[in-house]
């Protein structure tokens, strides 16, 4: 059952921004989380109404499993917490940008970023540009 935000579970979250929301038919929204400062991009979650609420109203990324159909907040079981210092929501309104303070790893493989282990295209202006790995 869909609640009148669009999303398939119940949520808090603030009706003029759930009317802003473009969400896949299973009702989420990507979410990029980003490191505030330094620009790197850590991982791709996915939020619902509910987990965005949660997420504005906490100050801790809160995302949808869609594997394990529930809420999880990044950290919780891990140590590597992610503080929100900022939300945007993209110009057509289908895709979330998270600016986060990251502890420690952002993948579930204890990896930095999710965005580390397999490139598949580089320049050599940027593998010049690269940190070490």
């Amino acid at each position: 059952m869909t609640s009148t935000t669009g999303s398939p579970r119940p949520s808090s979250l603030d009706p003029e921004i759930a009317a802003r929301l473009k969400r896949s038919t299973d009702g989420l929204v990507p979410a990029i989380a980003q490191q505030y400062d330094t620009g790197e991009v850590l991982m791709l979650g996915w939020m619902d109404d509910e987990a965005l609420h949660r997420t504005l109203t906490t100050g801790r990324c809160t995302y949808w499993s869609r594997s394990r159909r529930e809420y999880w907040v990044k950290g919780d079981t891990s140590g590597h917490v992610q503080r929100v210092k900022s939300v945007a929501l993209d110009c057509d309104g289908d895709t979330l940008l998270v600016r986060v303070d990251q502890a420690g790893a952002a993948c579930h493989t204890g990896a930095r970023t999710c965005f580390d282990e397999d490139v598949l295209l580089q320049d050599a202006d940027a593998a010049a540009a690269a940190p070490a790995q």
